[in-house]
């Protein structure tokens, strides 16, 4: 693990409202809201036979836990198409997934208040688990209609090319 410059000068930890999804090279539009990214690595103890009293904890088996992304309802088909991949409602016996590419690489990135990228993610082998094309619809309501996909991932890592940029400084008002 790499040691980088920190801003001693930052106190503020980052907002969480600003970030963007990129797949298949593309910037995916309206995304509002990206659940965490979390990894758990399961415990395995063992006791070694000539000291039964003191057990011992190895890691096992870590697992990467789905990501789900929202946005509002609009007429874009990426969550549409990308579920499609991976089930094609009526397709012909043995064609229902499309093998050779409904898996995606995506890039999370997050941006500081001032726009500026900060850090960013990379999230391997997603596939659509979970696709909702509609919210409960409700003509009482006053709400966004959301859409959502879970995805499965097979990992993710922060990319650490992405380095805090110089902040943005305002000129100073001489009175």
């Amino acid at each position: 693990m790499g040691q980088f410059p920190v801003n001693t000068q930052r106190l503020d930890p980052y907002k969480n409202f600003k970030f963007r999804i990129k797949w298949d090279g593309q910037y995916v539009a309206g995304i509002s809201k990206v659940s965490t990214l979390k990894r758990t690595t399961e415990v395995v103890e063992h006791r070694a036979g000539g000291d039964p009293s003191t057990g011992h904890k190895s890691p096992g088996r870590t697992k990467y836990e789905a990501i789900t992304l929202e946005r509002g309802l609009t007429q874009s088909l990426d969550f549409h198409d990308w579920a499609g991949l991976v089930w094609n409602f009526k397709a012909s016996l043995g064609s229902e997934v499309s093998l050779a590419n409904f898996r995606k690489d995506l890039y999370l990135e997050f941006y500081n208040e001032a726009g500026q990228l900060v850090i960013a993610y990379k999230i391997y082998r997603c596939w659509v688990s979970e696709y909702q094309a509609l919210p409960d619809l409700d003509a009482n309501a006053n709400a966004i209609a959301i859409e959502h996909i879970k995805l499965e991932n097979e990992g993710w890592e922060r990319d650490t090319s992405v380095v805090e940029p110089k902040e943005p400084q305002l000129a100073s008002v001489i009175a």
